[in-house]
């Protein structure tokens, strides 16, 4: 194994390593690794006669499907740049995302083709496009091609990864990762994800976030991919049952959804879902009540990680012996875990001063898998990497053993009559409140206090708004200093969410007409 690898260094040898096993299933049809590896370099054969290499910068537009996997490793094994884009993002933000990234090819299915082609017609230099299915197919032929086998030299400071951000802050912006960077990154994985080569990992998030390096580390560790191109919790609990699922990655939505339609089910036909050996989650706070809940149905599976784009999935993690029931731990199940075993994180003051523990400030991180810095912003990059630190944006403390506790993003900080007001504390007051499925937490804009607290609420089931209002308030009452208790309690049938699985909070604070 070289001394400065790079991604493919870890993927090849598990394609070869696990031959007839089984790798991906999809669609209701199973790939080997064998056949993975075949496709990839027959795919890579193509791609290079178009001009791909190191570096090159390649949009996947793709949903949860084997296509995404094969092209995935074919850019590996050239070492160029993925550029992933979710299936969720609009025709304009995809074509911006194209545009912004150079992107020379775009690998995208069909039902997305003729749209994604309308708006990028009119660029100066439109990326070719590889249309997957349908009746336009390309992929086919793309595959009609000799394996490759000289792969290319490919230098460890090369991008590997143009990685955008969800945008809710205005247009997406390119997050810059290495070859080393993620190579260093899938190591990570490997050590904090606990797998094994039995695993069962099923995946219903999109790959072009979290789950896509998720499933990059169970192919180099030999386990089984189930995936899905969307969250379906009945398709999810029978495929649990039916293929012995070892392993889920779930958003907390998610592990809501899992828990009722278990409990549900066990007044009739209970589900067996003793196969479940981790439950691995993160991307949103989770609420106290619910995850002692999952504890009590599903054993000790849950998983925490914590992180963000500019250094995916882990700088945090939550152990499986955290996640306990007792009163020593309970304090533990409102953390995000401690840091890992490749990542340092610190809580800060504005000044860059380091907080002690207990004390709120921003959380900084860095690890050999922290971003280059942000494609063509040097500004922002400069903002967010100081002193090789890298500033995440989001505010917590930590405790004397190094428990990581997030209260706040910083920008979804509310500040009511000029005091501070975490939304992630009031929203842990508010979800333990009977009848209350979940709650979101935003400040709006306020003419006397400037923002104010406002709580947005999801029923559990047909109730009366009277009587779940006068709850919440009185919950608020008793758990909250006055400042802290929400000015507006509103019902809502869902929550709305970004292409991630997060409570997007910037169309909260837009949702309520005024006062």
């Amino acid at each position: 194994m070289p001394t400065d690898p790079v991604l493919r260094d870890y993927l090849l040898p598990a394609l070869a390593r696990y031959g007839d096993r089984r790798a991906v299933v999809a669609g209701g049809r199973t790939w080997t690794y064998r056949q993975l590896d075949d496709q990839a370099r027959r795919l890579a054969g193509r791609l290079r006669t178009w001009g791909i290499g190191p570096g090159s910068p390649v949009a996947l537009a793709l949903p949860n499907t084997v296509e995404y996997v094969v092209a995935d490793l074919a850019l590996a094994l050239l070492g160029a740049a993925k550029v992933p884009m979710n299936m969720m993002l609009s025709d304009e933000e995809q074509a911006h995302i194209l545009a912004d990234s150079a992107a020379v090819l775009c690998v995208v299915d069909h039902r997305r083709a003729d749209a994604l082609l309308a708006v990028v017609r009119g660029a100066g230099d439109p990326p070719r496009l590889l249309v997957v299915g349908g009746a336009a197919d390309d992929w086919a032929g793309a595959l009609d091609h000799p394996p490759l086998t000289d792969l290319p030299a490919v230098p460890a400071p090369a991008r590997a990864l143009l990685m955008y951000t969800g945008g809710t802050t205005g247009r997406p912006k390119g997050v810059v990762h290495t070859q080393r960077g993620i190579a260093m990154n899938l190591l990570s994985h490997l050590v904090e994800m606990e797998l094994t080569a039995d695993d069962v990992l099923m995946l219903t998030s999109p790959l072009p976030h979290s789950a896509g390096f998720l499933l990059q580390a169970a192919l180099a560790k030999g386990a089984t991919v189930l995936l899905e191109e969307g969250f379906d919790v009945e398709a999810v609990v029978d495929r649990i049952e039916r293929d012995r699922v070892t392993y889920l990655f779930l958003v907390p939505t998610m592990i809501y959804r899992l828990i009722d339609a278990v409990v549900e089910r066990g007044k009739v036909d209970p589900a067996d879902t003793s196969s479940l050996r981790t439950i691995l989650y993160g991307a949103a706070p989770i609420t106290s009540d619910r995850l002692e809940q999952g504890l009590r149905l599903f054993g000790p599976v849950f998983m925490q990680l914590y992180a963000q784009s500019e250094a995916p999935n882990f700088l945090t993690r939550l152990r499986r012996d955290d996640h306990r029931l007792d009163p020593a731990g309970a304090s533990r199940l409102t953390s995000c875990g401690q840091a890992v075993v490749m990542a340092e994180v610190r809580v800060v003051g504005e000044d860059g001063t380091p907080r002690g523990p207990g004390e709120v400030g921003e959380v900084t991180a860095r690890s050999p898998y922290t971003m280059e810095g942000y494609l063509a912003r040097p500004d922002e990059t400069a903002a967010a990497l100081r002193d090789g630190w890298l500033h995440t944006g989001d505010l917590g403390y930590l405790t004397e053993d190094g428990y990581l506790h997030l209260v706040d993003r910083k920008k979804d900080m509310i500040i009511t009559g000029g005091l501070n007001v975490y939304s992630g504390e009031v929203e842990q007051v508010l979800a333990r409140v009977p009848g209350v499925r979940e709650v979101a937490v935003a400040g709006v804009p306020h003419p006397d206090w400037g923002e104010a607290v406002v709580a947005f609420v999801v029923p559990d089931g047909p109730v009366d708004p009277d009587v779940t209002t006068a709850a919440i308030r009185s919950a608020a009452r008793q758990g909250l200093t006055t400042y802290k208790r929400p000015k507006a309690v509103v019902l809502v049938d869902t929550l709305p969410t970004t292409v991630v699985g997060k409570i997007d909070k910037k169309q909260l604070r837009g949702g309520w007409p005024g006062w």
